[in-house]
């Protein structure tokens, strides 16, 4: 989704970076001791803005790759959201030795060369969160239609009565270039259209600066008054349209997200966004890393990847899909807490202590 370009709190940024080190840098980081060799995993991660990857995603898949193959080591680069660095970077993983390689693609057609030549030599490559283009053994990732159909009914339903067919809505998706942003934005046109009028649509790169402006120039088109809601593609997006819409006094319409960011949970307590969609990271990560270590070993991954998907170059590609739920002020004690993701704590700071016990948080 990652899927994605964020605004995040500045504590998560801060524990990301004391504990993975400077993000995006051209060299490459092991969590072992040594990352060359015959049991070295690659994991190539798309931006270091998008909180997920560097506090979730990049811990999560360490931990089960360890746990699987106690002698196997993870060399670990962040490509700053610079789709030729992710090139140099999976180069460098197949210079250093490193025999399968699992990359979140921050371009999906614009790394299929680097895939073909990385598996030209012998190494293996999983496809995840994004369905990168190319010969990848197989891809991990949500059913992303279904992330758009989530966010879409989401909004329908915090609307409510004002979902009629005149009702204008203002759509930011997510970058062309990452073939997820294409699936969510179908997804949620297949649930808006034809209830709403969908009267403004422009990409928001995942980038919540980006978002911000189209939001904006949205306003400017359509007029404060004459919007009803608005789909923000992922979390970090609806941060930046949501100081956008204060800025301009748009207060009580409903705003959607994605990936169930801290900030946006704190956000939907306060009620200053309607939604977001959970996508377990764990059980991602861990799918990834199965398959990373069973690739590893010459095992057999059908039992793991169980349905098959065409990606963007026409490459039948193996897959596990994983099944996304939308989070609402009504049930983040029945997702996120629960599941650990985040404490009450870590929700209910004191700007949000009111809105929490109205919740039925605290």
């Amino acid at each position: 989704m990652r899927r994605v370009a964020v605004s995040v709190a500045v504590s998560a940024l801060a524990v990301s970076a004391a504990a993975c080190g400077k993000a995006g840098d051209d060299k490459t980081s092991d969590s072992s001791s040594s990352g060359s060799g015959s049991k070295s995993i690659g994991l190539l991660l798309p931006d270091n803005v998008t909180a997920r990857y560097e506090k979730f995603d990049k811990p999560y898949f360490e931990a089960k790759v360890k746990e699987l193959c106690s002698d196997c080591t993870v060399s670990y680069a962040n490509a700053a959201a610079d789709p030729a660095k992710q090139a140099q970077q999976m180069s460098s993983m197949v210079t250093k030795g490193v025999k399968v390689i699992v990359i979140s693609a921050q371009d999906s057609a614009a790394i299929k060369s680097s895939i073909a030549s990385a598996v030209s030599k012998g190494v293996k490559v999983v496809a995840y969160d994004r369905l990168a283009q190319g010969p990848v053994s197989a891809y991990v990732s949500f059913d992303n239609v279904k992330v758009g159909e989530l966010q879409g009914q989401a909004l329908l339903d915090a609307l409510g009565s004002k979902a009629t067919p005149k009702a204008n809505v203002v759509m930011i998706n997510g970058d062309d270039a990452d073939p997820n942003a294409a699936q969510f934005k179908e997804g949620a046109h297949k649930v808006l259209d034809g209830k709403v009028k969908i009267a403004y649509e422009q990409s928001g790169l995942w980038k919540d600066t980006v978002a911000a402006q189209k939001m904006s120039a949205a306003i400017t088109q359509l007029g404060a008054k004459n919007i009803a809601g608005v789909y923000a593609a992922n979390d970090g997006m609806a941060g930046g349209i949501a100081n956008t819409l204060k800025g301009a006094g748009i207060s009580n319409i409903p705003l959607t997200g994605q990936d169930a960011e801290l900030a946006a949970i704190q956000r939907i307590v306060a009620g200053t966004q309607s939604a977001t969609v959970y996508k377990a990271y764990k059980p991602e990560a861990d799918n990834a890393a199965e398959l990373a270590v069973n690739l590893l070993q010459g095992k057999d991954i059908k039992s793991l990847a169980d349905t098959e998907v065409t990606s963007g170059s026409g490459d039948k590609v193996q897959a596990k899909l994983l099944t996304p739920v939308s989070v609402t002020v009504k049930n983040i004690k029945d997702t996120v807490v629960k599941d650990g993701l985040y404490t009450v704590a870590q929700i209910c700071t004191a700007d949000y202590a009111a809105a929490c016990k109205k919740a039925g948080l605290q």
